[in-house]
């Protein structure tokens, strides 16, 4: 790994020893975060992500606050929704440092994109739920590097609205394009996986049982 293209702010660790430590399966957010701060990934075209790096925050011409944005606290799974970096209008990575109270906020705000019996005993109810919210959950399969789908599952938060702008100008403390790990990466998963490195994840737990509960994160460690 070259020194140019090495995170500034975020830590990075040997793919094979997270994964042998990663839950194999169930709902888990797997994140980077410490007592403060939580680390979400986006991908933009390099217009919007040069705004965000300058300003700290998501803006600009370029950027819709009128339009759900979805953010992945898990670079995995944002590995493969832009494959790698590689797809048009995701070029650049973004990770971007929010306050833990403000990701806890947005789970405490979400509701699943679909019904989910367990919460919302009618479909009625659950349409009613969705539409009030400005936060989408969705529990999708997570992914290996190599873009093949795992029986862990993995979350990401749609935002919209008055959230969304929460999200950019209240809650973000900090925005770093890591576009060029990304790129380096890529070409290591092509050539030697065994010699990946992404960044550090734990399994994320939010400090109010209540909403672990009502986003149905699995039951396990977390920090």
């Amino acid at each position: 790994m070259t020194e140019s293209s090495k995170p500034g702010t975020i830590e990075i660790a040997p793919y094979a020893e997270q994964a042998a430590r990663w839950p194999g399966a169930g709902r888990h957010i797997l994140a980077q975060f410490d007592a403060e701060t939580v680390v979400v990934y986006q991908a933009y075209r390099p217009s919007i992500a040069r705004h965000a790096v300058v300003h700290q925050r998501l803006g600009g011409a370029e950027f819709s606050f009128g339009r759900m944005s979805w953010i992945k606290p898990n670079f995995l799974w944002m590995m493969y929704r832009s494959g790698w970096g590689t797809k048009q209008d995701q070029e650049a990575v973004l990770a971007i440092r929010l306050r833990r109270s403000g990701f806890d906020a947005l789970l405490a705000a979400a509701v699943p994109s679909s019904h989910a019996p367990a919460l919302y005993p009618s479909q009625e109810a659950w349409k009613a739920a969705l539409q009030r919210s400005d936060v989408r959950l969705q529990w999708d399969p997570d992914h290996h590097p190599s873009g093949a789908p795992v029986a862990r599952r993995a979350i990401q938060l749609g935002l919209r609205g008055e959230t969304l702008r929460r999200f950019a100008e209240e809650w973000t403390v900090g925005v770093e394009d890591i576009s060029g790990f990304v790129a380096e990466q890529r070409d290591v998963v092509r050539r030697d996986r065994g010699a990946l490195w992404t960044p550090r994840e734990e399994v994320y737990r939010p400090g109010d049982a209540e909403i672990a509960r009502r986003v149905e994160i699995e039951a396990g460690n977390a920090e």
